[in-house]
């Protein structure tokens, strides 16, 4: 005995159907563009790691994309030798600056976010507002004004002259005044004061780990900002002993055609890109601990 399915039955088992499957064509659309980024995102970062890799001779007679003639360890050699090496002391400024400023940055945001989130005060909103509308300008516009402020308290030319600025982070503040504001619960901190303990002890003792996974990424972003940075250090210093390695290796490419060769540079730029890597995959299980730590509450 055959058995008709009405057409409206017909009609929703396709429709039913087509639901399953749409969210499987979406997640292909999401995975499609997240690769088409990460190819355009990755192919420089290859294409500098072959080329770093090549003898100086071979640099633009081979495939750009894949390695030929491997002669790494002497372009680091020609890298850390080129001008009495200067590129050792450039590494060196970059991860004092990136370091130190990323570190008292993230802590000034910690506190100024935990602040605005936790406390009540005068004030209190229109004070998050000018500091998320700082968020939004970009940080060339505060170069220039910088200058001219460094300039009349004679730091121009000094370490201070690039530390001082990479201390401050509006979008730390931001984030941390967010991320306290879910994360960080009220009866924790009311339980802690019953206890006895202090303002500053619940800050660093119950608030400071709960909110590491969002102090990472603050590190993070302004180590990476700090690193990368060119527009201050260029206005800022005169000297190539202060100098960063990012404006360090600006020089050296315009210098290319007064004998510095095309592979100390390229070569040194992969150097200057490995530092940053290794940040983020130390830093990275952070990140995962604090993503298990919150599907546990």
């Amino acid at each position: 005995m055959t058995t008709v399915t009405p057409a409206p039955a017909r009609a929703a088992t396709g429709v039913a159907r087509r639901v399953r499957r749409t969210p499987l064509a979406g997640r292909a659309g999401v995975f499609a563009v997240m690769s088409l980024f990460a190819v355009y995102t990755l192919i420089p970062v290859w294409w500098l790691l072959v080329t770093a890799t090549k003898n100086k001779g071979y640099l633009f007679t081979t495939n750009g994309l894949w390695f030929s003639h491997f002669d790494l360890w002497t372009n680091i050699r020609d890298v850390f030798q080129e001008q009495d090496g200067i590129f050792a002391r450039w590494l060196l400024n970059s991860a004092l600056y990136s370091i130190g400023g990323a570190s008292v940055s993230t802590m000034l945001s910690a506190m100024a976010g935990y602040a605005l989130a936790k406390y009540s005060f005068r004030g209190r909103d229109l004070t998050f507002n000018i500091i998320l509308g700082a968020v939004l300008i970009p940080d060339v516009m505060f170069a220039l004004p910088l200058y001219l402020m460094f300039s009349e308290v004679h730091l121009v030319n000094t370490y201070w002259a690039v530390f001082l600025p990479s201390i401050v982070s509006p979008f730390g503040v931001y984030l941390s005044r967010i991320y306290a504001g879910a994360s960080v619960p009220d009866e924790l901190l009311e339980a802690g004061r019953l206890d006895g303990a202090g303002e500053a002890r619940i800050f660093w003792r119950v608030a400071i780990p709960i909110m590491t996974p969002a102090l990472v990424t603050i590190f993070l972003f302004q180590f990476v900002t700090i690193w990368n940075n060119y527009l201050l250090p260029l206005l800022m210093l005169n000297s190539d002993e202060l100098q960063p390695v990012t404006l360090g290796l600006a020089n050296w490419r315009e210098g290319v055609n007064q004998g510095i060769p095309y592979n100390v540079t390229i070569t040194g730029a992969f150097l200057s890109v490995v530092p940053l890597i290794v940040a983020f995959l130390v830093l990275q299980r952070f990140w995962r601990s604090g993503l298990a730590a919150g599907s546990l509450k």
